[in-house]
C-alpha cells in the first residue's frame, strides 16, 4: 500500500506503544448497494490491517429498519468478499449491541446528560437554529433525571407512538458545531427489524451507535470520509462520558468520479423509478454493477491505490478506472474474432468444400497462453465498417481493387461488390493470395490493413450489448437551477447489437468469462443472461485508452 498520511498516523502510534497492533472496520450501512467510493473505504481499511499486522471487521450500521433490507447485508459480503478482502468470523452488527447502547443511554439520563423531549420532530430542526445562531433550548431541557428515566423506559417498553417522544444528548444549544446542539440519540419507531424482528420500538441514531460500536470493538483507527468530520467532537463528548474506549477517528477525502453519482439516494432513485435494471445494472457505479459489467477486482483495487489516500477534495476521471480495467485485461484475457456488424466476403477462388485450420495466439501478452484453430472456409463473415465503396486517403481496409489482410490468415483483394435492390452492399467478391498464409508476401508488397473475421458456417449468433457512460456529462451533479439530474441520463447508454457473428468457441465461454474481440474491445460473458446456445456479451471497455493518450499529452509524447 502507498505511503499516505492514515498510514504515518498509524506507523507513529505503533512506534509510540499506543497500539501494539491496529484495528479497523468498515461500516456500511445496509440500505443499498456497495458503490464504487465504497471500494475506495474498503480498499483503505482493509488494505491498512493487512500492511501493518492487525485486522479489519465488517460492520453494518443497521439501526434504520425501515430502509435495512437482508438483501443489502447478502450482496455487499458479496461485494466485499468479490473484491478480494475477507473480514473472517468478524461479521458484526450496531444490532449487536443494541442491548449495552440502551444500558449506556440510561447511564447518561441517570448522570444528566441526557433527557427525553416531547418537542415534535419539525420544530426540533427549528430549536437547532442556523450554524451562524446560537440554538433554543428545549422547554423539556430541565426534566429531572427520575422524570427522564421513566420516560425513557416507557419510551422502550411501547408506550408511546412513533414521532412523540426522542431522547437527546444534553450538551449545549449554542455551540459552533451544530451537531453539538443536544443531538437526539433515540426514536420512537415501532418498525420490524431485519435481524431483532419486533424485540425493539426504538433505535438509535447513526451518530449514537456509530462510535459506540467502535468502542466496543475496540477499533484503534476509526477511518471515515470528510462529511464526518464535523461528527468527531460530538463522538468524542460520548465516550468521554461513559468513560470507555476511545477509538481515533481520522477522515480522509471520498472518491468522487465523472460521468456518475456516487450518492446511495440517487442511484436507489434510478433503480426505482426504472431508468436502469437494478443495482446490478452494468452501468451503475455499484460493485454488483461493474462486476457484472466485467472489471476485475484486481483493476479496482490497482485504481484506489493510484489515486491514494488525501484530505483534499477532488474529481477523478472515469478515464482512468478504464486504464486500470484494459491493463489487467490486456494482460489476461484470451483474445477471440467476433463480428458486430456482419457483412459476408465470398472466396470466389476458394473451393466450397475446402476448409483450411489456422492458428491464431490467444493472447500476445501472455505467451503461456498459446495458440488455438480458426477454420477458415469460402463464406466469411467481416465487419461492415472494414469495407467502403470510396475510401479516404488512410482508409487501410477494404475497398473495391484492394487489398486486406485477413487476421492469421490470407491476403485477399475485393474484386466485386454486390448490392441489393436498395443499393446497399450485401456481399463481397474476393479473391486471396495462397502465398499470404499466416504473414508476409512474397514479393514483399506492402497490405497495411489486417481485419478480423468468422467462418460464415462456424459462427454463432449472440447478443452483443455495447455500454457507455449512464452520464454523458462529466458532472452530472451540476445541473442548471430547476434541471432534474436524473433527466441527464445518456440515452445512448446502451446499444444492444442483435446479430453479432463470434467464433464457435465463445458460446461455450462460462458466464462471467472475459475475452477481447480483436480490434473491438473487452467483453465479458453475461452473468445472468449468457447461457448455452444463447451467447450474451457485455462491453466491458473499448480499446482506446483515452487516459493513456492524456497522459502522453501531458508529458509532451503524444
Amino acid at each position: 500500500m502507498p505511503r499516505h498520511f492514515i498510514a504515518e498516523i498509524v506507523e507513529a502510534d505503533l512506534a509510540s506503544g499506543k497500539h501494539s497492533t491496529i484495528q479497523t472496520r468498515f461500516p456500511p450501512e445496509p440500505n443499498g448497494y456497495l458503490h464504487l467510493g465504497h471500494a475506495k473505504s474498503i480498499c483503505l481499511n482493509f488494505g491498512l490491517a493487512a500492511e501493518y499486522g492487525g485486522r479489519c471487521n465488517l460492520r453494518f450500521d443497521d439501526t434504520n429498519p425501515t430502509k435495512e433490507e437482508a438483501e443489502y447485508v447478502e450482496a455487499i459480503q458479496r461485494d466485499v468478499a468479490w473484491l478480494g478482502f475477507d473480514w473472517e468470523e468478524r461479521c458484526y452488527y450496531a444490532s449487536d449491541y443494541f442491548g449495552q447502547l440502551y444500558e449506556w443511554a440510561e447511564q447518561l439520563v441517570r448522570a444528566g446528560r441526557a433527557y427525553v423531549d416531547d418537542t415534535p420532530v419539525e420544530q426540533l430542526r427549528e430549536l437547532r437554529g442556523p450554524w451562524n445562531e446560537p440554538g433554543r433550548e428545549s422547554p423539556y431541557r430541565d426534566r429531572t433525571a427520575a422524570e427522564n428515566l421513566d420516560l425513557l423506559r416507557r419510551m422502550r417498553a411501547g408506550e408511546f407512538p412513533d414521532g412523540s417522544r426522542v431522547l437527546r444528548a444534553r450538551i449545549d444549544m449554542a455551540s459552533g458545531n451544530v451537531n453539538l446542539r443536544d443531538p437526539v440519540m433515540y426514536r420512537i419507531l415501532h418498525a420490524r427489524h431485519h435481524r431483532t424482528g419486533d424485540d425493539w420500538c426504538i433505535y438509535p441514531m447513526y451518530d449514537w451507535a456509530h462510535g459506540q460500536s467502535d468502542s466496543i470493538e475496540r477499533i484503534t483507527h476509526s477511518v471515515c470520509t470528510l462529511e464526518f468530520e464535523d461528527h468527531r467532537p460530538l463522538y468524542d463528548w460520548f465516550v468521554e462520558s461513559l468513560g470507555i474506549f476511545a477509538p481515533r477517528q481520522i477522515e480522509f477525502a471520498r472518491l468522487n468520479l465523472t460521468h456518475t453519482v456516487l450518492s446511495k439516494r440517487k442511484l436507489l432513485r434510478l433503480v426505482e423509478e426504472g431508468v436502469v435494471a437494478g443495482w446490478d445494472d452494468p452501468r451503475m457505479p455499484t460493485l454488483a454493477g461493474v462486476r457484472r459489467r466485467g472489471f476485475p477486482p484486481a483493476a479496482i483495487r490497482d485504481f484506489c491505490e493510484r489515486i491514494g489516500v488525501t484530505k483534499q477534495e477532488s474529481v477523478v476521471e472515469f478515464a482512468l478506472l478504464e486504464h486500470c480495467v484494459r491493463e489487467e485485461l490486456n494482460r489476461v484475457v484470451p483474445r477471440r474474432m467476433a463480428v458486430l456488424d456482419p457483412l459476408k466476403l465470398v472466396l470466389t477462388d476458394w473451393a466450397p468444400e475446402r476448409v483450411e485450420t489456422l492458428e491464431a495466439v490467444n493472447n500476445p501478452e501472455d505467451e503461456g497462453a498459446g495458440t488455438r484453430p480458426v477454420r477458415m472456409r469460402r463464406e466469411l463473415w467481416i465487419e461492415r465498417g472494414d469495407f467502403l465503396e470510396a475510401p479516404p486517403k488512410k482508409f487501410h481496409r477494404l475497398a473495391p481493387g484492394r487489398e486486406v489482410r485477413l487476421r492469421w490468415g490470407y491476403v485477399v483483394r475485393c474484386d466485386e461488390v454486390v448490392k441489393d435492390a436498395a443499393g446497399e452492399v450485401v456481399e463481397l467478391r474476393c479473391s486471396h493470395d495462397p502465398a499470404t498464409r499466416g504473414g508476409g508476401t512474397p514479393d514483399g508488397r506492402k497490405v497495411p490493413g489486417t481485419i478480423h473475421w468468422v467462418a460464415a458456417a462456424d459462427a454463432v449468433d449472440a447478443e452483443v450489448r455495447l455500454y457507455d457512460h449512464l452520464f454523458a456529462a462529466p458532472y452530472p451533479d451540476q445541473v442548471p437551477d430547476g434541471v432534474d439530474w436524473i433527466t441527464t441520463v445518456n440515452p445512448r447508454s446502451l446499444e444492444v447489437v442483435a446479430g453479432a457473428k463470434v467464433e464457435p468457441a465463445l458460446a461455450a465461454a462460462a458466464p462471467g468469462e472475459r475475452v477481447q474481440f480483436e480490434r473491438s474491445g473487452y467483453f465479458v460473458a453475461d452473468e445472468h443472461d449468457h447461457a448455452p446456445g444463447r451467447p450474451v456479451f457485455n462491453r466491458i471497455v473499448t480499446l482506446r485508452d483515452t487516459w493513456a493518450k492524456l497522459q502522453r499529452q501531458g508529458d509532451g509524447t503524444g
